[in-house]
């Protein structure tokens, strides 16, 4: 069976806003998660540094200065705290199956700047494939002491091609960087969905769009960065970020998934 990928951002795309914003920063004695933020871009102006190792490194001295380690267990006790969109827990299954009816096995990965143990103590990290996102490097004591893994925003772009020639496993980089023609991919870009929610994921948008796959920018309330991002060619598609059944969202992804479906039956007759 052929895969299909559906692959998303996770921070308002599947959840209603930063994830370290629901519990992670105000442990911290922020009132308002917004001052955290600017004391990441002030961080970064001031050092040069990219805004996501910024984060990183401004999260980890917050948490020296309090007296309180940085332990791999208060991420994963953070999940609980997210608020997913409507119809997100429901989703997966739905789109599986009407991939199943389409022919396709439909994986679902996560690219995201954020922390992958908050993702991973999530209700719906089992749905997934794999979560590629930020992460510390933990000592014997469980204690983060350096970035394990950085996931900035063009960064984004290398698991898009992971995902694609399935080479899943980070270490590898010699299978990543080897030449494999299109048309041998495992996952083609043509038989890829990303999902995301604005200006930081243009870099996998547009690569995925330009490629052949279908992006779509999912928004909540405002919907100007989405159309935006619509008007200038980047993604293909706009919808209101609401998964429950026959919604936009779920309509689209199903005709996406109908059109999929009719390419490869045109591919396997061209083939003859």
């Amino acid at each position: 069976m052929k895969k299909v990928a559906i692959v998303y951002d996770f921070d308002k795309t599947l959840c209603t806003k930063d994830m370290q914003e629901y519990s992670l920063i105000p442990s911290l004695g922020y009132e308002n998660t917004v001052d955290f933020w600017n004391e990441v871009t002030e961080v970064a102006v001031r050092n040069e540094m990219d805004s996501i190792s910024a984060y990183l490194y401004l999260l980890a001295r917050k948490f020296q200065e309090a007296g309180q380690p940085l332990k791999k267990s208060y991420f994963y006790d953070k999940g609980k705290d997210i608020v997913l969109f409507d119809g997100v827990e429901t989703w997966f299954q739905r789109i599986n199956e009407y991939g199943r009816k389409a022919g396709f096995l439909v994986e679902h990965y996560i690219i995201s700047s954020g922390m992958r143990e908050i993702i991973k103590s999530t209700s719906i990290a089992d749905e997934f494939k794999r979560i590629f996102a930020c992460r510390y490097y933990y000592d014997e004591t469980h204690t983060a002491t350096w970035p394990a893994q950085i996931v900035n925003y063009t960064a984004k772009t290398q698991y898009i091609f992971r995902i694609n020639k399935q080479v899943l496993d980070i270490t590898d980089d010699a299978d990543l960087n080897k030449f494999v023609p299109h048309a041998e991919r495992p996952i083609p870009f043509e038989r890829m969905i990303y999902v995301a929610d604005g200006l930081t994921d243009v870099p996998c948008m547009r690569l995925v769009k330009e490629y052949g796959g279908k992006s779509i920018a999912v928004y909540s309330k405002s919907d100007s960065v989405a159309k935006q991002l619509k008007r200038e060619g980047r993604v293909n598609f706009i919808a209101k970020a609401d998964y429950t059944e026959h919604s936009e969202m779920d309509q689209l992804v199903k005709k996406i998934l109908d059109h999929m479906k009719a390419d490869e039956a045109l591919k396997d007759i061209e083939g003859r």
